[in-house]
């Protein structure tokens, strides 16, 4: 199927690893102009090779606010345009809420919440300009159903994913549409980080790990002309471990 956004410029944050690279992967197949970026100049460089020719990269770090920004203004500069924005970025440290600190939550604030609302804000000017926008961000499950041993995700995310449905609600009438995807366990860095060699997939009913290219998918069909009228939803993408009816 064509989703519709071939030559649509696109800025994929925190793409040089992981399901940021499988999304950035999965735009660039569909023809959009992508930029993606990463903290380290050599990562970045080897990633936007792989994604293929025409792919360009940034370095910049989007793990507080003003990196965030300032990587969606760079993008947009480059590209000559902004039409698809997709958030991501590094997780905070894990850690249960005993082991947290309370000075531990503000930098974990500015790394999953205020750097989302940050870029955000920064893309919206050149979609409105347009009347047509497309912000994709990648949250957490955690959000659902808080995950163990995650305490300062679990509560960043949960922020980011009040900006966003409001932000959903104030911006639809330009013909931006905002919504998140909801990662479970992936086979990403992220992933052997938190849970070492032997994560619980015992409570997918997939009963495996999801393959980034999987994750990558439901992004870009977010990012589509088919997905117009789909707007403030927080999807999960998980193998079926979210159980709740709602």
């Amino acid at each position: 199927m064509d989703l519709g956004i071939r030559g649509r410029r696109a800025a994929v944050a925190a793409a040089s690893a992981g399901l940021g690279h499988a999304s950035a992967a999965a735009l660039a197949a569909e023809g959009a102009q992508v930029t993606i970026c990463g903290s380290d100049e050599g990562r970045a460089r080897a990633a936007a090779e792989r994604l293929g020719a025409g792919v360009r990269w940034l370095r910049a770090d989007v793990s507080g606010p003003d990196g965030a920004a300032a990587f969606v203004e760079e993008a947009a500069a480059l590209m000559g345009g902004l039409d698809i924005l997709v958030v991501n970025g590094p997780g905070p440290p894990p850690g249960t809420i005993a082991q947290t600190p309370p000075e531990a939550y503000q930098p974990a604030l500015e790394r999953s919440l205020l750097a989302v609302v940050r870029m955000s804000l920064a893309a919206l000017p050149h979609m409105r300009e347009r009347g047509w926008g497309r912000i994709v961000a990648i949250t957490s499950l955690g959000v659902r159903q808080p995950y163990p041993n995650l305490a300062l995700s679990n509560t960043a995310r949960a922020g980011a994913t009040g900006f966003l449905r409001t932000l959903a609600r104030e911006v639809a009438a330009d013909g931006i549409t905002v919504n998140s995807v909801q990662p479970g366990l992936h086979r990403t860095e992220r992933v052997t980080q938190v849970y070492g060699d032997s994560p619980p997939v015992g409570d997918v009913p997939a009963g495996r790990l999801g393959e980034p290219a999987d994750f990558g998918a439901v992004v870009a069909f977010l990012c589509s002309a088919q997905a117009g009228y789909l707007t403030g939803a927080a999807v999960p993408v998980d193998g079926g471990a979210y159980q709740a009816l709602l």
